[in-house]
Parts: C-alpha cells; sequence; structure tokens
C-alpha cells in the first residue's frame, strides 16, 4: 500500500517540477517580456530625468520634482508584479513579492507624495537613486532570462549592486519616513480620534514610527538572502565562463 503511495508522490513530485521548468506558455512569456521591457524603459527615464535636471540645475537638491509624476506611474505599475505571483505565470512568493512592492508604494504615495514637506529632503533622492539602477538592472535581468539570453554582466550586476544600493536605499527610505514625522504629528494626517460612530482609532504617527522599527529585523533578513543567493549564483567559477 505504501509503495504505490510512494511513487504516485514522486510522479506527482516530477510532474511539478517538469511545470516549474517548463515556465509560464507562450502568451504568458510574449506578456512578461513587454512587460518587463516597458518597465525598464520606464526606470531609464527616470534616470535621464534625474541627469537631465541635475545638468540643467548644477544641483542634486530638488531633483524629485523633475520625476516626480514617472516615479509614481513606474512605481505603482509594479503592482502588476503582485498580480504575476498570484496567478501563477511568475513562480515567486506572492507574500514577498506583495511585501516588497508595497512597501515602495507605500513610501511613493502615503509618504513622499502626501507630505509635500519632506519632497525636497536628499533622502528622497537617496532612495530615488538607489530604486532607479536596482529597477533598470532588476527588469532588464528578467527580460534577458525570459528571453533566454542572460548577459553576464547583467545577472553579475543584479547580484553585486544590491550590495550598495540595498543599504543606500533603506538609508534612505528611513531618514525619509523620520523627516516626515514632525509634519504628520502636527497634522494628524491620516490619523482618526476618538469619538467616532466607528469607536476606531488610528496614528499615522504611530504607525509610521513602527514601520521604521520594522526595518530592524527585515532588512537584515532580506540582505543576507541576497548575499546567499549571490553566492550560490556566482559563487562558482564556472560561472564566471557563461558570457553570452
Amino acid at each position: 500500500m505504501s509503495a504505490p503511495a510512494m511513487g504516485s508522490t514522486k510522479t506527482a513530485h516530477s510532474d511539478v517540477s517538469q511545470k516549474k521548468k517548463r515556465g509560464p506558455g507562450a502568451l504568458a512569456t510574449a506578456y512578461l517580456v513587454i512587460y518587463n521591457v516597458v518597465m525598464t524603459a520606464g526606470w531609464l527615464v527616470i534616470a535621464v530625468g534625474l541627469v537631465r535636471a541635475y545638468l540643467a540645475r548644477g544641483s542634486y537638491h530638488g531633483l524629485y520634482y523633475s520625476i516626480e509624476k514617472p516615479l509614481k506611474f513606474f512605481q505603482t505599475g509594479a503592482l502588476l508584479e503582485v498580480l504575476h505571483c498570484a496567478v501563477g505565470i511568475v513562480p515567486s512568493s506572492v507574500v514577498l513579492t506583495g511585501f516588497q512592492v508595497m512597501s515602495r508604494v507605500f513610501l511613493t504615495w502615503a509618504v513622499t507624495h502626501s507630505v509635500r514637506e519632506v519632497q525636497s529632503e536628499d533622502s528622497v533622492l537617496l532612495f530615488v537613486a538607489a530604486w532607479t539602477i536596482t529597477e533598470i538592472i532588476r527588469y532588464s535581468f528578467y527580460t534577458f532570462s525570459l528571453l533566454n539570453h542572460l548577459p553576464y554582466l547583467i545577472k553579475w550586476a543584479r547580484y553585486t549592486f544590491f550590495i550598495v544600493l540595498y543599504p543606500m536605499g533603506v538609508t534612505g527610505e528611513l531618514l525619509t519616513i523620520y523627516a516626515a514625522l514632525p509634519y504628520v504629528q502636527k497634522t494628524g494626517l491620516y490619523s482618526v480620534t476618538l469619538p467616532n460612530k466607528y469607536n476606531f482609532s488610528f496614528d499615522y504617527h504611530t504607525f509610521l514610527i513602527l514601520t521604521m522599527i520594522s526595518y530592524i529585523p527585515l532588512f537584515p533578513q532580506l540582505y543576507f538572502h541576497m548575499m546567499r543567493q549571490r553566492k550560490k549564483v556566482l559563487g562558482h567559477v564556472e560561472d564566471y565562463t557563461k558570457v553570452e
């Protein structure tokens, strides 16, 4: 009785493995290629916008205003990545992807957009620059991977640049949230006070502080996960010969 069950289990695992290896169908692959090409182009537009604004002004202060609209559009467009995971055309965790995407969308809209006083802070440029370089590399990586023609340089950049860009982005995010705290406390932004008919209260100022504290356990986990991935992908000598 147990033998057939084990055989069935092996067959089931084999079928699942084959499905994973096969990846998305032709239509889904075509859609994902288009999506990633558009997102790569979008973040390139943001990068060019930052450089042009800097050259025109001769200063990096206030560069956020030059790329505000495309930043909001393409960062919000990343929400589709959660849908891709949910419907199964991308084999990634819905929870992990959702957390990573929503944290950036939250910072874009609920902090930087909502608290206009922080938009001129240098910390905003810090995380915007980190996001921009990261996303150009990441979406390029996905595009070439889907086309089965991944240049080694892009693979190397994907698993190397984060060493500097991730701490840089997190630092900018934390400093921006910190800069927003006095304005949020003063205006009561997004806070709900008692009494009200729903008998519910919410303090956005406290929520932002808790958000900052959550970086303490989460950042090291994600950072060292990427370090392990880097070792797995780039750690073998033979990988360095696979330049396409």
